[in-house]
């Protein structure tokens, strides 16, 4: 009975206690709803002064980011001194110090994806509406914030990637400057003048609309093939994904227009089939061949 006497003296304790802090509670949840409109209305005007600014993408975002956290930090050590009054930022660093090494553990992939998304925030080589390649994942980056970055690929699939993944891997930024270097490959048969045949797929790649004039068209011979001789073939156009399919569709199109015109072919693929012996074809009576 005398501990079934303590327990209901203690638990009426903090139930009066609780009472007690509820004004507390009301005023620090009052404190955390103020916080989140400020945060959320600093965030619009950095965004908005930030975006008059030659300032990159990434660098707004990096900047409304810290700007946030930097507010919900102040406003919940607020909230805290509010519900605890002997709780002072002072004694959270201390425990938080005393507690870096498990809480660094705890936390180790969140730490590591916000000081990637950081990292690649900084970045001068990757930006907003970029189309980037990494590893097996390929899309335009819609926004990097501080744990992941989504990516939307071609097809319109959303992919969101942790940031320290990216920052790990090599990644390809395929529209880095305005054009790139597209290829492809065309046989002629073994017969035919590979002098001439180089001239006439060069004057031909150069007649495709979308093709950088500026830049020189290469066309190199690549390979004995199984039924071809192989060329190289590569020239300069723009760096998006719609740029690659349409200017290789015209280069395609166009050398095959121009090695029909001048006789030259691009072969099926041969196979020739040498037996070590004669093979003896049996002769049909005509029974059998009614």
């Amino acid at each position: 009975m005398d501990v079934i006497a303590i327990l209901f003296r203690q638990t009426r304790a903090m139930a009066a206690q609780f009472v007690q802090m509820l004004p507390q509670f009301a005023i620090a949840l009052v404190v955390i709803i103020v916080v989140a409109m400020v945060a959320k209305s600093a965030r619009r005007l950095a965004e908005w002064l930030l975006r008059r600014t030659e300032l990159r993408g990434t660098l707004v975002n990096l900047a409304e980011t810290l700007l946030g956290v930097a507010i919900w930090t102040v406003g919940l050590l607020i909230a805290a001194a509010i519900v605890f009054p002997g709780v002072t930022p002072g004694n959270i660093l201390a425990v938080l110090g005393l507690g870096s090494v498990a809480i660094g553990f705890a936390f180790k992939d969140i730490f590591e994806n916000f000081l990637a998304g950081v990292l690649i925030m900084l970045r001068k080589q990757m930006r907003l509406g970029d189309m980037i390649e990494c590893q097996d994942v390929e899309g335009r980056v819609e926004a990097i914030s501080l744990r992941d970055t989504h990516l939307r690929e071609l097809g319109g699939e959303l992919v969101v990637v942790p940031n320290a993944y990216l920052f790990k891997n090599p990644v390809r930024v395929l529209t880095q400057g305005k054009t790139r270097r597209h290829t492809v490959e065309v046989g002629v048969a073994y017969d035919v003048d590979l002098d001439a045949a180089r001239e006439v797929i060069a004057q031909a790649v150069r007649s495709a609309p979308d093709v950088n004039a500026d830049k020189a068209v290469e066309v190199y011979a690549k390979e004995f093939g199984d039924s071809s001789i192989n060329f190289l073939v590569r020239w300069w156009a723009g760096a998006q994904p719609v740029d690659a399919h349409k200017t290789r569709d015209e280069v395609v199109r166009a050398i095959k227009r121009a090695l029909d015109a001048e006789g030259m072919e691009i072969p099926f693929p041969i196979r020739t089939l040498v037996f070590p012996a004669a093979v003896p074809i049996a002769a049909r009576n005509d029974q059998q061949a009614r």
